[in-house]
């Protein structure tokens, strides 16, 4: 996938053309309300500015995973939450395709904004069946794909379009990929991962393809637990996958093998029960008790770690070092989450970071915005870091 080939819609001209932008107002919502619009505020930059050079803009999405229409399931809500932000109308139509969606589109004048009913709800979109696409495609001239969340599924939203309508990268799309780019692809040197969470052999990939790019690779959470088991090292009751030491192994050796220095914990916070405000102690890596369990990196973890990023200048960050939701298992994450901030305040350090329990462990230490980047993908962000080639963005690079 030949990332330099992606355009924009910089100097295209569309005024008084149908642009469809394929968004993701997949958001939080409770009670018919929406809960979190952080995934609308940041859309609405780029929204304007085709509305300001005269576009008609037909926004699409899917929102949760509905088995057929599902009233629960509409956008209208998040059309409506869209139409606040932005502050101007935004129409809605009652569905994605034929005639009810043409009559919003055809209602529009140059500047108008469209929000369509939920792609899901016809079988179409997931299967990339290629009728659904060229369905979609009668309601537009040109295609904007500007959601990075949703690029590692060949959707017909995602790749069926491109093959009906001249198709670009939008500005959400091209950010993710370009704060990618430079933390694995092009990054200042040196480079270190921090990558978190309970289980290896749901990172196995990431971690294989890391080693071969990073620096330093900093393991924590659950999955470190299973790196250190694999040398010996007695976890007690903690979280672990026994069943992954090998390849926990496999990948210490190949880690050494691209000069790659993965560092682990020395000490740990531990509990025997796990619950808020469970009594806790601090004991050191060797010496965790066999009916205890490891859920949080200790001060000397966390300073080592600290001393790593000090040294760092790119970093990229997917996954909390222990418990962060149950206090007091979240200083290590909060610690090194706030050094990192802090670091990149200053303009010492790229910090990239992403993944739905990494933004949310972010949030808690309130150092979101001190970041570099944020990404609020999940699976795509993932997959990217697995190496892997999205079909939404490969589909704009033909």
């Amino acid at each position: 996938m030949n990332l330099d080939k992606l355009k924009t819609t910089d100097g295209i001209d569309v005024a008084g053309k149908r642009v469809i932008v394929r968004a993701d107002l997949n958001v939080p919502a409770k009670d018919g309300r929406v809960a979190d619009a952080t995934r609308i505020e940041r859309l609405v930059p780029g929204l304007k500015a085709l509305v300001s050079r005269g576009a008609k803009v037909i926004v699409i999405s899917h929102f949760g995973r509905p088995k057929g229409v599902d009233p629960e399931l509409s956008l209208r809500p998040v059309a409506e939450a869209l139409q606040k932000l932005i502050g101007q109308p935004v129409s809605f139509g009652e569905d994605c395709i034929g005639e009810r969606a043409a009559t919003v589109v055809n209602s529009l004048h140059d500047g108008d904004i469209a929000v369509l009913e939920n792609l899901r709800f016809h079988k179409g979109e997931e299967k990339n069946d290629p009728e659904f696409a060229a369905e979609l495609a009668k309601l537009g001239d040109v295609f904007v794909e500007d959601a990075f969340s949703c690029a590692h599924r060949a959707h017909a939203s995602t790749e069926g379009l491109t093959h009906h309508l001249p198709s670009y990268a939008g500005p959400l799309l091209m950010e993710e990929i370009n704060a990618l780019r430079t933390a694995l692809e092009k990054p200042k040197r040196p480079t270190a991962a921090v990558v978190g969470g309970a289980k290896v052999s749901t990172k196995i990939t990431v971690l294989t393809n890391l080693v071969a790019k990073v620096d330093k690779l900093i393991i924590g959470g659950g999955m470190a637990n299973t790196f250190l088991q694999a040398q010996g090292v007695m976890v007690g009751k903690s979280l672990a996958e026994p069943e992954f030491n090998a390849t926990a192994r496999d990948i210490l050796a190949e880690a050494q093998k691209n000069g790659c220095e993965i560092v682990l914990p020395v000490d740990a916070v531990i509990a025997r029960e796990f619950k808020e405000g469970a009594a806790s102690e601090i004991v050191a890596i060797s010496d965790v008790p066999f009916d205890a369990m490891i859920l949080d990196i200790g001060p000397r973890s966390i300073s080592r770690v600290a001393k790593v990023l000090e040294g760092t200048k790119t970093l990229l960050w997917n996954g909390p070092m222990g418990a962060f939701e149950i206090s007091p298992f979240g200083e290590g994450t909060f610690s090194l989450a706030r050094a990192a901030a802090a670091l990149a305040k200053e303009g010492r350090l790229v910090s990239v970071a992403g993944g739905g329990d990494t933004v949310a462990a972010l949030n808690a230490a309130q150092v979101t915005d001190d970041f570099s980047y944020v990404s609020t993908a999940g699976g795509a962000f993932l997959e990217w870091l697995e190496g892997r080639e999205l079909p939404g963005v490969a589909a704009l690079t033909r």
